[in-house]
């Protein structure tokens, strides 16, 4: 299960696998260049204030367009399942996507290397909109990249669960990691008074955890072939 990374990033220290890794930084530079330029148009500092509502109404996830809405553009029901996971609501919730996938991709780097990475990354983003047009009773827009993010999150527990199978040990710190995200969830949901797309971040969770069985199952056969 060992990753693709050579011996040079094993040693390296998170901050330098991460700014060796163009998927990362593409990811990153993409959503703050987006976020930062709406934030200077609602300070009227550039463009219009109008410009991060027409950017919602373009790239967010609408689930309605999947039932009876009328499209901006033909293209809109399909690309909003991608570009959603570059917008964000704002300062705050554009810096703790950024964290948290500075932690995640570092452990995918390091487990599996840049190409799964991406594929995992791509793959949970596409499956928490998926999951979030099935479950969803809001019209209101989806944006943000925490269904990737917890994409990764699902991988992880899965590496973890493989790991702790290895070793012959309990299971038990990764069920109970599922918990507390679980929890937190709940948390914030009630905090932010049901505006929180938990349905994303189910989908994004459990398809991150089925790419992971993916990729293993493929470094499995390769080992053996």
């Amino acid at each position: 299960m060992s990753g693709e990374s050579g011996s040079g990033d094993d040693v390296a220290p998170p901050q330098a696998r991460l700014w060796r890794a163009p998927a990362v930084l593409g990811l990153v530079m993409i959503c703050c260049a987006i976020e930062l330029t709406l934030m200077a148009a609602d300070a009227g500092l550039v463009g219009t204030r109008l410009w991060r509502g027409i950017v919602y109404q373009n790239g967010a996830f609408w689930a309605g367009l999947l039932d009876n809405w009328r499209p901006n553009f033909p293209l809109q029901p399909l690309s909003m399942f991608v570009t959603y996971a570059f917008l964000h609501g704002g300062f705050w919730h554009l810096a703790g996507n950024m964290v948290a996938l500075a932690f995640l991709s570092d452990i995918a780097l390091q487990r599996v290397g840049q190409g799964a990475f991406a594929m995992i990354y791509g793959v949970s983003a596409l499956g928490g909109a998926i999951v979030f047009g099935l479950l969803t009773q809001s019209a209101s827009p989806m944006v943000g990249a925490s269904g990737a993010l917890f994409g990764l999150a699902g991988a992880w527990q899965f590496w973890r669960w493989c790991d702790l199978c290895d070793e012959g040990l309990s299971r038990l710190p990764v069920w109970r990691t599922t918990g507390g995200l679980v929890v937190l969830n709940f948390m914030m949901w009630w905090l932010m008074e049901g505006a929180l797309a938990w349905e994303t971040h189910l989908g994004g969770f459990i398809f991150g955890w089925g790419v992971a069985y993916f990729v293993n199952l493929c470094n499995h056969m390769k080992k053996f072939n």
